[in-house]
């Protein structure tokens, strides 16, 4: 007596479907993808732009708060990189712009030479 029958594995039905298999597979990981771009990577980007164009605007007179949490007024802005601020009278830092979290107040208007 034989109580073990043979058991055949059905092909899926040509070569066409086997490619369409193949795409209904990785949907789930291509819409994954697309989820993760739109609700971490560009949300991130967005916001590196705009500290960095918070930080390139940063002119003398300003109110800046540092990622240090130290509050103080621009009194020069010395170059692309780094700034001039008063955290008390007569207390002056150099801190890189880079390190600005917050400009909590704006100052005074460049100046006209005319």
């Amino acid at each position: 007596m034989n109580f073990i029958t043979p058991a055949f594995a059905q092909a899926a039905g040509g070569g066409a479907a086997g490619g369409a298999d193949v795409l209904v597979q990785m949907a789930p990981f291509a819409i994954i993808l697309v989820i993760m771009y739109f609700l971490l990577i560009r949300p991130q980007q967005q916001k590196a732009k705009a500290h960095q164009d918070m930080v390139s605007t940063i002119r003398r007179g300003d109110t800046v708060v540092t990622n240090g949490g130290l509050i103080g007024k621009v009194t020069k802005a010395n170059d692309d990189s780094d700034l001039e601020i008063e955290i008390a009278p007569n207390v002056r830092v150099r801190q890189s712009r880079a390190a600005i979290a917050e400009v909590r107040a704006k100052g005074e208007p460049v100046k006209d030479n005319a």
